[in-house]
């Protein structure tokens, strides 16, 4: 390896945790010395509703590297300028990153993406992957330029999806791959020794950022896509259900429950109305548009998470 790339001065930008991983394996590498870490602002999170900061935030801290936290990155050019990075590494940061940053680095920014662009592009391609069946998915590096994971490829590597994996399952295999090749393919990228090369965006596919009504079950559907949904909206958004109760002799209220998981099997029964639930062996089932789905973990709401039966 040439001295001159030795210690590269990065800069990371990321807040999940799927980022923190990818964050650890720079500050473990030798060749990388990560001089600031920029995230999202603290938030309120969970029933009490307790301000929060993010797990890149955390982790940078623990090493004592500097963190920003602007609500909007574009504010951040003057400090990202004089800190002169060669290179910046974003994974999962939820903003746009605009092309007065991206020249900034000597060797520009480069993203570390969960699939196999062109295929799915946006925030929600793991799940993506899930729902549409996919065999298999995996992480692409790239140099970023103004488009929303438009930019040229560096490395990409996968990993097959299995028929258990859910959107959890899967968000952590993806986070780890992505540590595991970060270092390795940033080395050779800023070497020379791999150029980047552009994208077929005859075959680019979007996956648009997932909000919590976009786990609502469709029952109307069959049940093998049903199963794949829910699986992928484990554990967020969820996959939910309503139905009507009732409250009393005047009014009916819609219960909500979701759906932790299924038999991963759709039953051949289709003799009750769409969204019935019925008992199939003392098993609680539901009647999809086609084919039937038996439920095995539930939580109705406000409630813990139960089996089936407990119901």
């Amino acid at each position: 390896m040439k001295s001159e790339i030795n210690k590269i001065k990065t800069i990371f930008i990321g807040t999940p945790d799927f980022s923190v991983p990818s964050l650890r394996a720079l500050i473990n590498d030798k060749n990388f010395n990560v001089i600031a870490a920029i995230t999202q602002p603290d938030k309120k999170v969970g029933r009490k509703q307790i301000v929060t900061p993010p797990p890149v935030k955390v982790e940078a801290l623990k090493y004592n590297i500097p963190v920003f936290q602007p609500e909007k990155i574009s504010d951040l050019k003057p400090e990202i300028k004089n800190l002169r990075p060669d290179i910046i590494v974003v994974a999962a940061y939820a903003q746009i990153i605009p092309k007065s940053i991206l020249d900034i680095p000597r060797y520009g920014c480069v993203n570390v993406h969960a699939s196999l662009l062109p295929k799915y592009r946006g925030a929600s391609c793991i799940q993506a992957a899930i729902i549409n069946g996919d065999k298999e998915t995996g992480i692409t590096i790239m140099k970023m330029d103004e488009g929303l994971d438009t930019g040229p490829i560096i490395f990409q590597k996968n990993i097959n999806i299995e028929n258990f994996d859910t959107g959890g399952s899967l968000f952590n295999k993806l986070s780890a791959l992505g540590a595991e090749i970060l270092t390795p393919a940033l080395l050779k990228f800023v070497s020379g020794e791999i150029k980047h090369i552009p994208q077929n965006n005859s075959k680019a596919s979007y996956a648009g950022l997932l909000k919590k009504n976009d786990g609502k079950i469709n029952w109307s559907k069959n049940a093998e896509q049903l199963e794949k949904f829910i699986r992928a909206m484990n554990p967020w958004p969820s996959a939910f259900a309503q139905i009507k109760s009732q409250k009393s002799k005047i009014k009916s209220y819609l219960l909500i429950f979701k759906i932790i998981t299924v038999e991963h099997e759709p039953i051949k029964i289709n003799k009750y109305q769409i969204g019935e639930v019925f008992l199939n062996d003392e098993k609680l089932a539901v009647q999809c548009g086609r084919d039937s789905l038996i439920i095995e973990k539930l939580q109705m709401e406000g409630k813990k998470v139960m089996g089936s039966k407990e119901c």
